[in-house]
């Protein structure tokens, strides 16, 4: 199996992410249930999973990288993160941004609960340099 094969059967395994938390108006499922759920899928299809911090021209931002230890394949995403002044509110930016990318990248099933706040504030999103490294 390629990686990509690999990924695709995570997708299919993974199932429905049951939201156990409670923000401001909506609820959310936490990285740590997300991670819960994907790191021994992702064992078990023979990928390593990791999401280290580095940076884009000198600002902050998180690298998710999904390699197949079976191969020298690998999927690798950079995205930049909001600049913050208070520690706790990096951290914060961090695991959202984890939490996101990794429900995007695995096409987790999930509502929409934020998305008409953000829509409502008028608030734009933010850009994001160009990748020549389209994954798929």
């Amino acid at each position: 199996m390629n990686i990509k094969e690999k990924i695709a059967k995570v997708q299919e395994e993974v199932g429905k992410m049951q939201k156990n938390q409670k923000g401001y108006n909506y609820q959310y499922f936490d990285i740590n249930q997300l991670l819960d759920k994907l790191q021994p899928l992702c064992k078990k299809n023979k990928l390593l999973l990791t999401q280290p911090l580095t940076h884009i021209e000198g600002k902050p931002a998180i690298m998710t990288r999904v390699q197949d230890l079976e191969s020298d394949d690998e999927v690798v995403e950079v995205t930049p993160l909001l600049e913050v002044a208070k520690p706790q509110d990096m951290g914060s930016c961090i695991t959202y941004y984890r939490r996101y990318f990794l429900q995007s990248f695995f096409a987790l099933e999930a509502e929409d609960d934020d998305g008409k706040q953000a829509q409502n504030s008028g608030s734009k999103p933010a850009s994001r340099p160009a990748s020549s490294d389209v994954p798929f």
